[in-house]
């Protein structure tokens, strides 16, 4: 690791091999907590590069526990954290939503690290119990559309970065990652990243593969669609800036996305949201983004009819019966 370090404080980069070779050595434990907390701060100073992200995907979905969804297609949404905005569970929510209008979805997520409730904090507060077990998550896939799959049980091998990462406090190389090693390799992902370097980042990366994607950067900072301005989209053939109004809303305040500070809080706010009962700009938000998760799916559909597709969700229940069932 002195080595490596050296190298990278020189500015030089990992080939892909390099890096795919180093993830497996820090899963391994071959280097101590000062070492692997060096190694990741090299990555606040500046973003890896493609081959780099490329090359640690490649080994974390190599040492992951599979998930083959059996051809059937599915869809996750997910942002990469770090934005330091205390939303809501966006995300999340917008995943049941997905799932409440029809699509499958294996959303992948984990615990809160730079961020006080993270996915699977407020689903533990729901009342959801993780597993690793694929033949039960592919009986929720199949007879509900839904099921989440905890990032601590698909990739053990990282329990040995998570005290590092805890410690530290503060979004890292791993909340990059994240977001591109769901083990299910869903074939539409909607991906929120909190700059604009790592939307260009995850769209070249993105390319490298086969599947369909929505890369998504609030220009005020936010790892989702937010509506309190304009948001910079990307996709395989395309790049384009998006105002609230393109997707049917009014611009919002900050202050309406505010998510609270303890899992019980999240909770609240997403069964006001499944139950009609949220504030406008919470149904508004979630509703962008599952809309867009949508438009991914079906791109020759118009956005404003894919955000409708997602608010019918919610008003008709059919979300909320998801989450029911999904928790039965």
């Amino acid at each position: 690791m002195k080595n490596i370090l050296a190298r990278l404080f020189e500015h030089e980069c990992l080939s892909r091999a390099e890096a795919a070779q180093i993830m497996l050595e820090i899963a391994q434990g071959a280097y101590n907590p000062t070492q692997m907390a060096a190694f990741m701060t090299v990555y606040q100073m500046r973003p890896p590069d493609v081959q780099e992200i490329q090359g640690f995907r490649d080994a974390l979905l190599q040492l992951a526990v599979p998930f083959d969804t059996q051809g059937v297609p599915t869809v996750d949404i997910v942002g990469t954290g770090g934005d330091h905005k205390n939303t809501f569970n966006i995300s999340t929510l917008s995943a049941v939503v997905v799932a409440g209008a029809g699509y499958k979805t294996t959303k992948h997520g984990s615990y809160g690290v730079s961020s006080s409730v993270g996915s699977s904090d407020v689903l533990t507060a729901l009342g959801y119990t993780f597993t690793n077990d694929t033949d039960c998550l592919r009986r929720q896939l199949d007879q509900v559309g839904l099921c989440f799959l905890h990032a601590p049980l698909f990739h053990p091998a990282l329990k040995t970065v998570a005290p590092v990462r805890r410690e530290l406090g503060m979004k890292t190389l791993f909340n990059l990652l994240g977001p591109l090693v769901n083990p299910a390799q869903p074939r539409y992902n909607l991906l929120g990243t909190a700059s604009l370097d790592t939307a260009r980042l995850y769209q070249y990366v993105m390319q490298d593969t086969e599947r369909d994607f929505v890369i998504v950067h609030a220009l005020d900072g936010y790892d989702e669609i937010s509506l309190t301005g304009p948001v910079k989209v990307h996709s395989r053939h395309t790049e384009t800036t998006l105002l609230p109004q393109d997707l049917g809303a009014p611009c919002l305040r900050p202050e309406e996305l505010h998510g609270g500070h303890t899992a019980a809080d999240a909770a609240d706010i997403f069964w006001a949201v499944l139950e009609n009962r949220a504030t406008p700009a919470q149904e508004q938000t979630v509703c962008a983004n599952a809309g867009m998760a949508i438009h991914c799916i079906k791109p020759m559909q118009s956005l404003p009819d894919c955000v409708a597709e997602a608010k019918e969700s919610i008003k008709s229940g059919r979300a909320k019966a998801v989450l029911l069932k999904v928790l039965e």
